[in-house]
């Protein structure tokens, strides 16, 4: 980035001071609600939910167009389900069957009862790396708290049976494996309410891909219309995350969020705005999000739907219903949506969903860290290493920031010939600090330096900086990245710290390039902070260290090569 070692320090002190305050928020933000408010609090979104159920046949709405394959018999005015009327706070019960669905990338459990996702380990992911255990998305019982995505139809009026998340689905077999050489695999569950209509409820899963097609067909073989809204739901229990300095995942969102086809939104569970929400969106998505992995929802393409949020203050329930569409006696129709499980890869999310690569969350510096990671990822398929690539990023932005950085570089240069001159007016009015001031301003003025000549540069290149931290952090796909030698991941910390070691003795050799400041207290408190953050380094991601020392690198040999041009063109003087 700059030359100057004294930006570097300064801008390390403020990432540091930035950390410390996101911690001491999250650990004395306001406790979570006891049991008793918790079961309280679940009782009455049960109830609000009965209530809803029964309001349904009175709640009327514009229904959009049928979507493919569904009869258009249906009125200008049709009854739509009330956002989370289809939701139950309590969970089906855990011992119901399940069937058991294996691809190259992975391992799902559905459950009969509603076909819900119940449990789904993402294969290529461990989660400790060189363990066995893998990186788990849904469970029941597990210690991140209960976790499912459910779907399913609701919509019928007077108690009719519908094929919702709590309906009892069954399967012709218990296992299905996606076979070698096979690029897809179709996993249907059939669900008849006896009175002459059947639902298949079937799963696509394609190879190497995270999402997840999900198609109802509906036979109805009946003498009356049948009419159903399809619907999905994210229940889970919003476990706090341990926080710690030196932990990604402390910084990650966990949570909520949804895309309402123009404005991505992260919710918050203790702002009453966000409790309340309860919308209709046109071409959006919800989202329940936490470091690197996400699960989704997705509606078909112009698609109006219904986003709802509720929530006891621990868990939230998070949904999207369809509108209401009729099936004709003796015909059929479909009802058709796609689900992501897996982790926060851009360009899966990209094909999967509008605007759904938002969920790789780079915050308000998005617009610089898209870019950047786009460079990487360049870098990456020509290289083939997340390292090198990190590398090779941070040597075309220096080349980019050249410009800007050797004017700044070029100013410390000349005051760092001026040096002795300096020091003499420093012993002339050592007992004199404003006549001290204006001397060496006027010196200044004679040499045409401006002391303040790199702020603009350092300013500019700052929000870059930043931006390339939330990229290394956020990125799933550096995640466990090897490197090189004794760096096997470049998302955890060095193991023997030797990168921390590099980077110590680069920004002193860096810092004994420029001058010193008059100062002789401060002079030692900057001789000493490199050693300060390379410490504090020394527990970030050695993808982050990587970059800082390589960056460092570059701004010595460019320092280097400015103070030999200056120092040549003094000496001719």
């Amino acid at each position: 980035m700059t030359t100057n070692p004294r930006v570097f320090l300064w801008l390390g002190l403020l990432l540091l001071g930035w950390i410390n305050y996101e911690t001491w928020v999250r650990d004395y933000a306001p406790q979570p609600k006891s049991p008793a408010e918790i079961a309280q609090a679940a009782q009455t979104v049960a109830k609000r939910n009965a209530q809803l159920e029964e309001n349904v046949p009175q709640a009327t709405a514009r229904a959009p167009a049928p979507a493919a394959g569904v009869a258009a018999s249906e009125s200008a005015t049709a009854p739509v389900p009330a956002a989370g009327a289809a939701a139950a706070v309590e969970p089906a019960p855990t011992a119901a069957p399940v069937v058991h669905v294996l691809t190259d990338v992975l391992d799902l459990e559905i459950g009969l009862n509603g076909g819900e996702l119940r449990r789904a380990d993402l294969l290529a992911y461990p989660l400790v790396k060189g363990r066995e255990q893998r990186v788990r998305l849904f469970n029941r019982d597990g210690p991140e708290g209960f976790y499912v995505l459910q779907s399913g139809l609701t919509g019928g009026a007077n108690g009719a049976a519908r094929p919702t998340h709590l309906a009892t689905f069954t399967a012709a077999a218990t296992q299905y494996r996606l076979e070698s050489g096979a690029s897809e695999l179709r996993v249907p569950l059939t669900w008849t309410d006896g009175n002459g209509v059947t639902v298949t409820k079937t799963f696509i899963f394609r190879r190497g891909r995270y999402d997840i097609g999900l198609e109802y067909s509906v036979q109805n073989a009946s003498a009356a219309p049948w009419q159903a809204a399809s619907y999905a739901q994210i229940l889970r229990d919003n476990i706090p995350v341990e926080r710690s300095m030196f932990s990604p995942d402390s910084y990650a969102f966990k949570g909520p969020a949804y895309y309402d086809g123009t404005k991505y939104q992260k919710l918050k569970l203790d702002k009453e705005e966000h409790q309340k929400l309860s919308i209709d969106v046109t071409g959006g998505w919800i989202a329940g999000m936490q470091h690197h992995f996400v699960s989704a929802v997705v509606p078909p393409v112009g698609e109006t739907t219904h986003i709802a949020l509720q929530t006891d203050g621990r868990k939230y329930l998070l949904s999207d219903v369809g509108p209401v569409h009729t099936v004709a006696p003796g015909t059929t129709g479909a009802f058709r949506e796609t689900l992501y499980v897996g982790p926060k890869l851009q360009a899966q999310l990209e094909e999967t969903g509008p605007e759904l690569a938002r969920v790789a969350d780079y915050g308000l510096l998005t617009p610089l860290a898209k870019p950047l990671f786009i460079l990487l990822k360049w870098l990456h398929k020509l290289v083939g290493n997340w390292g090198w690539a990190i590398v090779l990023a941070t040597c075309i932005l220096k080349g980019l920031f050249y410009p800007l950085s050797e004017k700044a570089g070029k100013s410390m240069a000349k005051m760092k010939t001026l040096a002795p001159r300096i020091k003499n007016l420093q012993e002339m009015y050592k007992d004199d600090r404003e006549k001290l001031g204006r001397a060496m301003m006027e010196l200044y003025q004679r040499e045409k330096i401006n002391p303040v000549a790199g702020c603009l540069p350092i300013l500019i290149q700052m929000p870059v900086f930043l931006a390339f931290y939330w990229v290394l952090l956020e990125s799933v796909e550096m995640r466990q990245a090897p490197f090189m030698l004794w760096i096997n991941d470049l998302s955890s910390r060095d193991p023997f710290f030797v990168l921390p070691a590099i980077m110590a003795a680069a920004m002193f050799a860096q810092y004994k390039l420029n001058p010193a400041p008059p100062d002789p207290v401060q002079a030692k408190v900057f001789m000493i902070m490199p050693f300060a953050m390379s410490v504090m380094f020394a527990f970030f991601p050695a993808g982050l260290v990587l970059y800082w020392v390589t960056n460092t690198l570059l701004s010595i040999a460019q320092q280097w090569n400015i103070n030999r041009r200056i120092e040549a063109q003094a000496a001719k003087r």
